[in-house]
């Protein structure tokens, strides 16, 4: 199906729902299960190349055990919205062959039996990268993003020492921009090595056009990231207004590299960025 056609059945689909709604439009999607269109049948290289090849920034997979002096574990990695990404699960079991305790978080229960059934066929599929340590814990959870009761279900604490956003904030529309922002400062542990990494996507979609998926141009990551929970000024055409005057909080999450990937999927080709967030950190 050409890109314009999924396009025009995506906005066709959400045309009546509701922003507080837009979770259970996508599970609807998955439970009807006759329109997939985000499956590119692997994760985005953009992120096993960051995984890869950027330890400077993001540090090894193991850290020390906080609960458990001496000790090391496996860093905890959240995936949210998992079954609504390009690439689909393999970004849960491509974590977890580098080490990672990783998590899909998905609100649909179809996309949740899915990522299981997917990990059980394809586990073997990514090499490990570690042999001696092996494998990470691969989960998915059935949950609401910004509700708190998923987290029970996560081994080890609440928070985690990656998250990894890839069109799952172009699939939500402007006014949740806030809550997405102040509900990954809430998952992000205190960690010096903890991050948040966005393959940011779409980055050249005018942001006047309707969504999903909605247009995020560099600022979108820049504004709301550095002030999580704040509702930033749009115009009309839902541009984010630039304000002079507008402080920077102490707290908030601020970017520590940016560069425009070599390999990502064919749709974000010499548009995709790579950027890396980190908790601003008290002086």
């Amino acid at each position: 199906m050409a890109t314009s056609e999924v396009r025009a059945r995506l906005l066709s689909h959400f045309k009546d729902t509701s922003d507080s709604a837009q979770g259970e439009g996508w599970a609807k999607l998955w439970d009807a299960g006759d329109f997939l269109p985000w499956d590119r049948g692997i994760p985005n290289p953009a992120l096993e190349d960051t995984l890869k090849d950027r330890t400077d920034l993001l540090g090894p997979a193991w850290i020390e055990d906080e609960h458990a002096e001496g000790s090391e574990r496996r860093k905890r990695a959240l995936v949210p919205g998992c079954g609504l990404i390009v690439d689909r699960p393999d970004k849960v079991l491509l974590l977890a062959s580098f080490g990672y305790d990783a998590y899909g978080l998905e609100i649909s229960k179809s996309a949740v039996e899915e990522g299981e059934k997917f990990a059980r066929e394809h586990a073997k599929d990514y090499p490990l990268r570690d042999p001696q340590r092996g494998p990470g814990v691969v989960r998915f959870i059935n949950g609401d993003f910004f509700k708190d009761d998923w987290l029970r279900e996560v081994e080890g604490g609440s928070t985690f020492d990656l998250l990894y956003d890839y069109t799952f904030l172009s699939a939500l529309p402007p006014t949740l921009r806030p809550a997405w922002s102040l509900r990954y400062h809430q998952l992000l542990s205190d960690h010096s090595f903890s991050c948040l990494v966005c393959v940011e996507f779409p980055t050249t979609k005018p942001p006047s056009t309707e969504g999903p998926p909605f247009g995020l141009p560099e600022k979108v990551y820049v504004e709301h990231l550095g002030h999580p929970g704040e509702t930033l000024p749009y115009d009309d055409e839902d541009n984010l207004l630039n304000e002079p005057l507008h402080s920077s909080p102490k707290t908030g999450l601020q970017r520590i590299a940016r560069w425009q990937p070599e390999r990502t999927h064919k749709i974000g080709k010499g548009t995709d960025w790579v950027s890396i967030w980190k908790r601003k950190r008290r002086v």
